[in-house]
């Protein structure tokens, strides 16, 4: 029986869980907004420039240590995943895949961030964690297959998508890891300070070659893209999963297809066909079933006198 403690801690951790996917779900809409007013180079790089800064000013206001140089190298990790192949991949991704079709892709991300976490840490799920991990990645692809008109109808937007999933979850897999290590929300302001060279570097480039004129609504979608879903939404993510319990607080991650298909109807008036809503309740139902059996029980204590 939990303690009162430990069950407001538990409700504290799912919540910050669910404000945190909560930013994350506006990401992929407003990224498709971003990219008709600016370059996706720059919607990429762009944003984490920004959060590279703010991410700079919150760490030297509050005067963090320095991670080792084995944590810089994680943080790498981190970076590559988190702030330059997410980000980059779905921005040229939407630059023709619509918001709603990127969400179900993306829906299997929960039991790829299981499967890249099994594999970093070395653990031994049972059987039916990679069954259901492998139906889920099916049940992906044959969506996308589905909707483009077959395997040969696949798009180079899907691959890219693909490859953001695969991304996102090495980097989520090596960021909670490390997060343990250096705090929450110090992980990812480090891995964007170590990113934001070559970020700067690759939004100067862009804008010289292709100079943006956004609407204001373009410039707004930029903005939060820059500050919540690339920033601020990762100290709520980051939090909760702190507080606990982690296997719990993870499964929270499974309800961001939903809410991205739904603001995908809302804001941009994107058609949701039945083969939508099937095919992203069939790749989170799989993400969920492989999330739930990676936790395996403790093996109980000998009795001893």
């Amino acid at each position: 029986m939990l303690s009162r403690g430990t069950g407001r801690s538990s409700k504290a951790g799912l919540a910050w869980g669910l404000l945190g996917i909560t930013a994350f779900s506006f990401t992929l809409p407003f990224t498709r907004v971003a990219v008709g007013g600016f370059d996706p180079l720059f919607v990429g790089a762009g944003r984490a420039a920004v959060a590279a800064v703010l991410a700079v000013i919150v760490l030297a206001a509050t005067r963090q240590r320095l991670p080792t140089p084995r944590q810089w190298a994680r943080l790498g990790v981190v970076a590559a995943g988190v702030i330059v192949g997410f980000p980059f991949l779905t921005s040229f991704a939407l630059t023709t895949a619509p918001a709603s079709h990127a969400a179900v892709v993306i829906g299997v991300l929960p039991a790829a961030t299981a499967v890249a976490a099994v594999i970093r840490t070395r653990e031994h799920p049972p059987r039916s964690f990679w069954v259901f991990a492998a139906i889920g990645a099916v049940a992906a692809v044959s969506f996308t297959a589905l909707e483009g008109g077959g395997l040969g109808g696949l798009h180079w937007s899907d691959l890219l998508l693909i490859g953001a999933v695969v991304a996102c979850a090495v980097g989520y897999a090596e960021g909670g890891l490390l997060a343990r290590e250096l705090g929450s929300w110090q992980t990812i302001s480090w891995a964007l300070v170590l990113a934001a060279p070559v970020m700067f570097a690759c939004a100067g480039w862009a804008w010289a070659q292709h100079p943006p004129a956004p609407t204001g609504t373009e410039l707004l979608a930029f903005a939060y893209l820059s500050v919540v879903s690339m920033f601020l939404g990762f100290f709520a993510w980051y939090r909760g999963l702190a507080i606990g319990p982690m296997a719990q607080v993870s499964q929270v991650q499974l309800v961001q297809p939903v809410l991205t298909i739904a603001w995908a109807a809302m804001l941009l008036r994107e058609p949701i066909g039945w083969t939508t809503l099937l095919g992203g309740l069939a790749v989170i139902a799989c993400a969920a079933l492989a999330v739930r059996t990676r936790r395996i029980p403790p093996a109980p204590r000998s009795l001893e006198g």
